[in-house]
């Protein structure tokens, strides 16, 4: 009985593979990768170890290293077009779900989509370079025979008269400025030379300096624009209490939902030129129930109370818009 007991465990224990038998060394060798792997599955960021596909300390994916060009590109289709990537989740919210972005970002659920910054950021700089690209300079003229009544005009080659035989560009910019710049205003010994710089730089390069002055200003002017209409949204909502930053949120995400249905738009009807005036009354009407769906979503209120307080926004929008194009306009003159 003895006997059998002491035979017991060593029965049921694994049996040891001699050296010399046929499938030790795979055994061996199989056992010493998995454990070499293990040892070296480290992060390329950071230097901690990583157990899964992605860095416990810093977050980053554990990829094997960049070997080919091939590999670049798979590596990066893969990451467009993967069925978890963040990037197409976002855009298809952000065009198709009003309110949808902000209101998942308030209540925490956050790592299925971009950034709100980093999302207006790439739409917007991708809107003002084709915006750059496509946009053409116009003047206000003032007719000799009507001096008051101004008329918009495109910018052309002989908008500022014709140039002298043997005149050079700067003299001619210099003979039109004298007589078309008279500024008598308040702060004149400041405001007139300005205006005379101005009007020279725009005369020698035919506005080619205004609207890259006036493209490059208006980014800049909306990271003003956007908090004021927070404020504002601030007083709409004023009960029940809601953060700053929440307003702030929603017209982050809806200048970047602008900024993308216009880029998009914009092409479209680049290729559908037949149709552009409908493209652009459908995405208008399409911008003002975006407008209202997303206040629906992010504060919960009636109907009639959002529509009532989406006018009053709209009006606020409208006129502050206006003095906000103004001003840049002036000191996109003015810093010539």
């Amino acid at each position: 009985m003895k006997a059998a007991a002491a035979a017991g465990p060593e029965s049921d224990a694994t049996p040891a593979v001699p050296a010399d038998a046929p499938g030790a060394a795979a055994a061996t060798g199989a056992t010493d990768a998995l454990a070499a792997t293990t040892a070296t599955a480290r992060c390329d960021n950071c230097g901690a170890a990583v157990s899964g596909h992605y860095c416990a300390a810093c977050g980053q994916r554990l990829e094997a290293p960049v070997q080919s060009l091939w590999h670049f590109a798979r590596e990066a289709t893969e990451d467009l077009t993967h069925a978890d990537s963040r990037l197409w989740r976002t855009l298809g919210a952000l065009l198709f779900r009003p309110g949808c972005l902000t209101r998942e970002f308030l209540t925490g659920r956050r790592a299925r989509y971009l950034p709100p910054v980093r999302l207006y950021l790439v739409i917007s700089v991708a809107f003002f370079l084709w915006a750059s690209a496509t946009h053409h300079v116009t003047v206000v003229l003032f007719p000799e025979n009507a001096p008051s009544k101004a008329v918009v005009a495109p910018l052309e080659q002989d908008t500022f008269g014709t140039v002298l035989p043997g005149e050079s560009a700067e003299h001619h910019a210099e003979r039109f400025c004298s007589s078309g710049v008279n500024y008598d205003g308040p702060w004149r010994e400041r405001v007139q030379p300005a205006a005379h710089r101005a009007c020279v730089r725009l005369v020698v390069d035919n506005g080619r300096s205004l609207g890259e002055a006036y493209m490059h200003n208006v980014p800049r002017a909306l990271f003003i624009f956007m908090p004021l209409l927070a404020g504002v949204m601030m007083l709409l909502y004023w009960r029940p209490r809601h953060y700053y930053v929440e307003h702030l949120l929603l017209f982050v995400h809806n200048h970047a939902f602008l900024f993308l249905l216009l880029l998009l738009s914009g092409l479209v009807s680049a290729l559908l030129k037949p149709f552009a005036g409908w493209i652009w009354a459908a995405a208008t009407l399409y911008t003002a129930w975006y407008a209202y769906r997303s206040m629906r979503v992010v504060y919960g209120q009636g109907r009639a109370v959002t529509l009532g307080k989406l006018v009053l926004l709209s009006f606020f929008y409208l006129v502050s818009g206006v003095l906000m194009i103004g001003l840049v306009s002036l000191y996109s003159v003015l810093s010539l």
